[in-house]
């Protein structure tokens, strides 16, 4: 009874946990007009070929990406200079926004 009840709060938590962490797609939108459609497009995708398309990337890759440039687990000078100021906040948005794009 005790195991059934710990696996049972173990894969509850899996399936909630995203949810909880997941961000506002529509602050997302709105912050990547300001901060990232230069260099990635105003839909995500890329017209300078040196910039990747952001389109429909997965949320987990977009957030590690921007939380690596900004901790310079990355190293890219630009992207560091934008990824520093975001909030963790700020982050999830923008994976949630760029994640949502089809």
């Amino acid at each position: 009874m005790k195991k059934s009840l710990v696996l049972t709060l173990a894969v509850t938590a899996l399936f909630v946990a995203p949810s909880v962490s997941a961000g506002d797609a529509e602050a997302g939108k709105a912050k990547a007009k300001s901060v990232c459609a230069a260099c990635h497009g105003p839909d995500g995708i890329s017209a300078i070929p040196n910039y990747p398309n952001l389109k429909g990337q997965k949320e987990a890759y977009l957030k590690k990406a921007m939380n690596d440039y900004k901790t310079g687990a990355r190293n890219d000078p630009t992207m560091s200079a934008m990824a520093t100021p975001l909030t963790d906040e700020d982050i999830a948005n923008l994976a949630a926004y760029y994640s949502s794009l089809e």
